[in-house]
């Protein structure tokens, strides 16, 4: 339920353009999908041997969900079995480099909440 309220506001003309960014990106899995699809395009079975926890069904509906936002193009080969490759749009790319300086700020301010915190004993 949650997930559909924030993936309608990603299409929402008159919601801030951080908020239909992040619609975009929410969800577990997205930012590590596009980190992973930057350094080279990968079959599905990659993806989810790279990503232990990361079921065939939450695999294959995120990845729709970032290819009809554009982020992610899927090219079937025809050849027998069907091989399937996922690759990054320029748009998807473009995403993945504003990404960055924003995955900074959050490391930074996971080491304040660190030093912050009482140190365990």
């Amino acid at each position: 339920m949650g997930m559909m309220m924030t993936r309608s506001r990603a299409q929402d003309a008159n919601v801030c353009g951080v908020t239909a960014a992040i619609a975009v990106i929410d969800g577990k899995w997205k930012t590590v999908l596009l980190w992973l699809l930057e350094s080279r395009p990968h079959r599905p079975g990659e993806l989810r041997r790279r990503l232990p926890g990361l079921t065939e069904k939450v695999l294959t509906q995120t990845l729709r969900e970032m290819e009809a936002d554009g982020l992610v193009h899927r090219e079937v080969h025809d050849v027998r079995p069907l091989k399937t490759v996922y690759s990054l749009t320029s748009f998807g790319r473009e995403l993945s480099e504003v990404l960055a300086p924003l995955s900074d700020w959050g490391h930074r301010r996971l080491e304040k909440l660190a030093e912050s915190s009482p140190a365990a004993s």
